[in-house]
C-alpha cells in the first residue's frame, strides 16, 4: 500500500513494505543514520524519534516519542516523523544539543541522538513543564558511559530554559530561540494536505506493535494479510458517572495523562511508571497487553482487580466477556478469528474503595515483572465489604483470586486476616520455576506483595514490622 507521511521537512510517498520497522526505513531507505539501532526491543531508546499527529480539530500538532525499532512503517502514515537530523539547525547547535555539550553529557555519543529527540519532545509539549516530566521523557534512554548525572543536569537546565515567566515557550518562540528548525511552523498545514486514511484489511491485527515487533519482526516482514490499526477518532477514555470506558486502542499514555482517572486512582502515574518507559507507553495499547496473554502482563493484573468487562467484536457481531474469563490457559484467550477487543469498562473506585498495584522485577522500573499484583478493596468500619485481587507470574495465566477475595469479605483488617488470606491464596496459585526465578521464590514474592497491599492501604491497622 502507498504510505504518505512527513519525514523531517520532506513529504514521503512510499510503497516500501509497510511491515518493515520504521528505523529500518529511516536508516536504509532514507540514509538517515543518526537514529541508532542497538537492542531492537524498545529497551534502550537509541532509536527514539518524535511522531507528530494532527489534532482532531486540526488546529495543532501533538508530538510524542516512540522507539522506532519496534514500530511498523505503516503506523507513520499521515504523521510527522522527526529524527535527530530533523532537529538540526543550519549553522549551529540547537538549544538541546548545546545544553548537552555545555554539561559534558556525551561521551561515545551513540545514545546521544535519542536523548536529543526525547528532550526536544519535552520542550515541544506545552502541557509538560516539571522536572519529573522531563525525567519521564528520558526515562527509557540508556547511556553506558556518563553515569547519567551530566545528562540529568542538561535536562534540568532545559526545563528552565524553555520557559518564560513560568510558561512554556510557544512553537514560534521555540523556533526563534533555536530549539527547533523553522520548518516546524509549516508542518500543521502540510499534514492537512497528505493522505492519512488507514486501510482496514487483513486478519492479523497490529496496533502499537510493542510486543509483536519484539518477538516476530522478521516474520512480520514476510507476512501478508496484516491489518494496522490506530485510534484515529473519538476519545480514548470516557468517564460517565461511576463508569470508566476505555477504547481497546487506548495507549498506556492515555491512562497516564487522564486527570479524571488520576483522581479516582491515586498514584496512578506511579503505578504506570513501573510498566515501561514513556516511548513505549506512547505506543502500547491496553488491549494489546491483554491479547498478548502473558502470565505477567502488567495491564492484565491491573484491570483484573478492577473487575473489568470487555466488549469483543468482529465485523458483524459483538459480545461481552469478563476479563477474568478471557484468559483460558497459557497463551490461550477467549478470542476468535477476526475478533478484537473494541473497548473495556469498569466501575471507578469510590469513597470507601481503594486500589493498589505492586510489582517486582529485576529493575524497579521499565522491566518485565517477575511477579505483579493488584487489589481493589472496599472497607467500611474496618470490615471488608468487597475485594478483587489479582496476581501475575504464579500461574499459567494472569490470575484472578476468586477464593482469596471471597475469604476476605466480612473479615476485619488485621494481621491474622492477612495471614489466613495468604494461605488461601497459596492454594489458588501454582508457580513454576523459570528464568525469572524458582517456584518457591515466586510464591514468596506473591505472599510479600499481598502483604504490601495492606501495609500501604491500611497503615493504621497493619504495621510493616508485624507482617514483613
Amino acid at each position: 500500500m502507498m504510505i504518505e507521511f512527513i519525514l523531517n521537512d520532506k513529504i514521503i510517498k512510499t510503497e516500501a513494505n509497510s511491515s518493515m520497522t520504521l528505523v529500518d526505513f529511516i536508516r536504509e531507505n532514507r540514509n538517515l543514520k543518526g537514529t541508532k539501532i542497538v537492542c531492537r526491543e524498545g529497551d534502550c531508546s537509541a532509536c527514539t524519534v518524535m511522531v507528530g499527529t494532527l489534532s482532531s480539530d486540526q488546529n495543532s500538532v501533538k508530538y510524542q516519542t516512540i522507539t522506532s525499532c519496534i514500530s511498523p512503517l505503516a503506523n507513520a502514515k499521515g504523521k510527522h516523523v522527526v529524527t535527530v537530523e530533523g532537529l538540526n539547525l543550519s549553522n549551529k547547535l540547537n538549544q538541546v544539543q548545546q545544553s548537552l555539550k555545555d554539561n559534558y553529557a556525551s561521551q561515545c555519543g551513540f545514545c546521544t541522538p535519542g536523548f536529543v529527540v526525547a528532550m526536544a519532545n519535552y520542550c515541544l509539549n506545552d502541557k509538560v513543564e516539571t522536572e519529573q516530566q522531563m525525567l519521564d521523557a528520558i526515562s527509557g534512554n540508556i547511556c553506558r558511559c556518563t553515569g547519567y548525572v551530566a545528562i540529568i543536569n542538561a535536562a534540568k537546565e532545559l526545563v528552565e530554559n524553555c520557559k518564560e515567566q513560568g510558561n512554556k515557550y510557544t512553537l514560534e518562540q521555540l523556533i526563534a530561540y533555536d530549539f527547533i528548525p523553522a520548518y516546524f511552523s509549516k508542518i500543521k498545514k502540510s499534514l492537512k494536505s497528505i493522505h492519512s486514511e488507514h486501510q482496514a484489511s487483513g486478519k492479523k491485527i497490529i496496533a502499537g506493535g510493542t510486543d509483536l515487533y519484539v518477538q516476530q519482526a522478521d516474520i512480520l516482514l514476510q507476512t501478508q494479510n496484516l491489518r494496522y490499526i490506530t485510534l484515529e477518532q473519538g476519545q480514548p477514555i470516557v468517564i460517565q458517572g461511576d463508569t470508566c470506558s476505555i477504547s481497546g486502542l487506548a495507549t498506556v499514555t492515555d491512562l497516564f495523562d487522564n486527570q479524571e482517572l488520576q483522581k479516582s486512582i491515586p498514584h496512578l502515574q506511579d503505578f504506570l511508571r513501573l510498566l515501561s518507559s514513556e516511548p513505549i507507553r506512547n505506543m502500547a495499547t491496553v488491549a494489546g497487553n491483554f491479547v498478548n496473554a502473558s502470565p505477567i502482563g502488567d495491564m492484565s493484573a491491573f484491570f483484573l482487580a478492577l473487575d473489568t468487562t470487555l466488549l469483543i467484536a468482529d465485523k458483524d457481531d459483538s459480545r461481552q466477556v469478563k476479563l477474568k474469563d478471557f484468559f483460558l490457559d497459557y497463551k490461550k484467550i477467549n478470542l476468535k478469528d477476526n475478533e478484537s477487543i473494541a473497548k473495556l469498562w469498569f466501575k471507578l473506585p469510590t469513597k470507601n474503595i481503594q486500589f493498589n498495584f505492586e510489582k517486582v522485577s529485576k529493575r524497579k522500573h521499565l522491566d518485565i515483572a517477575t511477579a505483579n499484583t493488584a487489589i481493589h478493596i472496599e472497607v467500611k468500619d474496618n470490615r471488608v465489604i468487597s475485594c478483587d485481587l489479582s496476581v501475575g507470574g504464579v500461574s499459567a495465566i494472569p490470575k484472578y483470586l476468586n477464593k482469596t477475595g471471597e475469604f476476605l469479605i466480612g473479615k476485619t483488617i488485621s494481621n491474622d486476616t492477612i495471614n489466613q488470606a495468604i494461605e488461601v491464596m497459596n492454594s489458588e496459585i501454582s508457580p513454576i520455576s523459570d528464568v525469572r526465578g524458582t517456584a518457591e521464590y515466586k510464591r514468596l514474592l506473591a505472599n510479600q506483595l499481598v502483604k504490601a497491599h495492606f501495609i500501604k492501604l491500611f497503615p493504621n491497622h497493619i504495621k510493616f514490622e508485624e507482617v514483613a
